[in-house]
């Protein structure tokens, strides 16, 4: 029950997520499309209503003040100029943060996966393969309020 909780809880924070960023990008000019489904590339289709660029748009949100996100599946992560990540910070529920990441960048943390799963573990353990995911930090606010790269 408590694990139905917790996977409960988590699909709440993300569609907040979600939601909260559409909202964001219609105050900024975008007409937001958010699947009815659950979707593997993306979340939000977004079109700059000023010139009419697209852009595909992966959220990942937490709702804690640390600013830490788990991507899973780096495998699928996908990767272009029009497509974007958006790792939403709830704060508590407190005012959102939003850190808006080129999808390269995203997807040169691979390379930290690999570089992990080749590098011996506490007590020279071998990492498990299996485990396919990183995580995205952003402490110093490097991508904090990046709205530029949807230009």
């Amino acid at each position: 029950m408590e694990n139905q909780k917790n996977t409960e809880n988590n699909i709440s924070i993300g569609n907040a997520g979600e939601y909260f960023v559409a909202g964001e990008l219609e105050r900024r000019g975008f007409t937001v499309a958010v699947p009815m489904s659950n979707t593997k590339d993306f979340d939000i289709l977004a079109i700059n209503r000023t010139n009419y660029k697209q852009y595909a748009i992966q959220v990942k949100t937490t709702g804690k003040v640390k600013k830490d996100w788990l991507i899973n599946n780096i495998d699928k992560i996908i990767h272009g100029k029009n497509i974007i990540f958006i790792f939403v910070c709830l704060n508590g529920m407190e005012k959102p943060e939003y850190h808006i990441v080129p999808s390269e960048i995203v997807y040169k943390k691979r390379d930290d996966y690999n570089n992990w799963i080749n590098t011996p573990g506490k007590n020279g353990k071998v990492h498990d393969p299996q485990s396919n995911k990183i995580h995205f930090k952003d402490n110093e606010n490097i991508y904090l309020d990046k709205w530029d790269y949807l230009q």
